[in-house]
């Protein structure tokens, strides 16, 4: 596996970690914290692309 395969992959295995911490402590408080926060990895994602760009700087 190359380099940025292997930091995709530990990305990833943070983000399950995480869910599996809310899954298994019962810490439901922290659910809408991470939702909130996958959903500004996916703007700031799709964000990077200049057709998309105007459209997130008006929400911001």
């Amino acid at each position: 596996m190359n380099r940025s395969h292997s930091g995709v992959r530990e990305n990833l295995d943070t983000v399950f970690e995480l869910l599996r911490f809310v899954w298994r402590g019962k810490t439901w408080w922290l659910a809408p914290i991470v939702v909130v926060l996958l959903l500004m990895g996916v703007v700031v994602l799709f964000g990077e692309s200049s057709a998309v760009a105007p459209f997130i700087y008006v929400l911001f």
